[in-house]
């Protein structure tokens, strides 16, 4: 079903584990995150630099493609990878989260989903064959089935006829994916809220479908992070050991440490790059607002011990100025930062994992994010 995708767990330490899920355009080394590039770009970077911060892989927003530039300007211009200059593999979420996120906008029904485009208000519709095709389109590398992002909170019968629907749509997506694969794979996505039964049962068709990869959605919805640790604590078993794990839009840096210690793989979330928009830089000791006056004179660099480009060259005096006077630079420069800590984290729990010492790792990291910020 994916020829030329291989995943191969490399070490475990509890239930955390790191590895490689390999590619035909280049290995994935897990546990990884992956830059938004919601349009085509990860905002605010060159490409060449979000792949010096360590990033091995990328997600792009169906949703948004679809609408502009289009899937077929897209495929008659090369392809994702060359339209926007990335060589590694590519992640494409379905688009399901965008419009269900849309709200008044959506009509849902058995077909798939009629919504209203955001930019214009013109009528699309998504069905989960149109969600595959519209992937294939862009050439990416993974692809994702069309679910049902159900709201929070949501009652047991709500989430369980949610979670039917979504089966039955990633059928659909299976099916028209088998009818032409072209190189690439293609992930499922369970759903059930926070319900164990619900995420037992999704777990158990989509293994029966088959997938590449297997991804827990349903979560960062509002639930909070016990809630969502709570689920964490079984989903992540329910799925097959010999896959890869991603868990959809988290987060922050302590989400991300709990989640891996629970056996999940892969990740994305705006977080990084949109802080940086915001002058937020992302430390070991959380994150700092550079708007602050305290940062007006300080020589010092955002971290101490962190080889960035940015913290080699630059102070948080100069950061501060750049985004008390609305500097594009000091938008740059924050997320390049930013992507570079949170790839130096999944750097670090890959490393912590193969030397048994993940509990260790967590704990430290934890430490210092509960001390706050320096």
């Amino acid at each position: 079903m994916a020829e030329g995708f291989r995943f191969t767990v490399c070490a475990t330490d509890g239930r955390a584990r790191t590895g490689v899920f390999e590619t035909p355009r280049g290995p994935i080394r897990t546990p990884a995150f992956m830059p938004v590039g919601t349009a085509a770009t990860v905002k605010a970077m060159k490409p060449q630099d979000v792949a010096a911060s360590g990033a091995d892989v990328l997600l792009a927003n169906t949703y948004h493609l679809m609408l502009r530039p289009g899937a077929e300007r897209v495929a008659r211009l090369g392809g994702l990878h060359r339209f926007m200059g990335w060589s590694r593999p590519i992640l494409t979420d379905s688009g399901g989260f965008q419009v269900m996120s849309l709200g008044d906008l959506v009509t849902v029904d058995e077909d798939g989903v009629e919504f209203r485009s955001h930019l214009d208000g013109t009528r699309h519709f998504l069905s989960p064959e149109r969600a595959i095709a519209i992937q294939r389109r862009l050439g990416a590398d993974i692809l994702m089935v069309l679910d049902e992002c159900p709201r929070h909170p949501i009652t047991h019968d709500a989430a369980r006829q949610s979670m039917e629907r979504s089966m039955r749509w990633a059928a659909r997506c299976r099916d028209a994916f088998l009818a032409d694969p072209g190189g690439a794979a293609l992930f499922g996505i369970q759903q059930g809220a926070l319900f164990e039964d619900l995420r037992r049962e999704s777990a158990d068709r989509l293994v029966e479908l088959g997938f590449a990869g297997y991804a827990i959605g349903g979560l960062a919805v509002g639930e909070g992070q016990q809630a969502m640790f709570e689920v964490l604590d079984y989903a992540p078993q329910q799925l097959p050991p010999d896959k890869p794990r991603y868990l959809m839009g988290v987060g922050k840096p302590a989400d991300l440490v709990g989640a891996v210690l629970r056996g999940v793989d892969m990740f994305d979330c705006v977080l990084p790059t949109r802080s940086g928009r915001t002058a937020q830089a992302w430390t070991a000791h959380g994150p700092l607002n550079l708007r602050n006056a305290r940062f007006a004179e300080d020589p010092s660099p955002l971290e101490e011990d962190c080889p960035c480009p940015v913290c080699q060259h630059f102070t948080r005096a100069y950061l501060h100025h750049l985004a008390r006077a609305g500097e594009i630079l000091g938008a740059m420069l924050l997320t390049e930062h930013n992507l570079w800590h949170y790839q130096r984290l999944m750097a670090g729990l890959r490393d912590a994992i193969a030397e048994g010492r993940a509990a260790a790792f967590a704990r430290d990291r934890l430490a210092r994010l509960e001390a706050g910020d320096r």
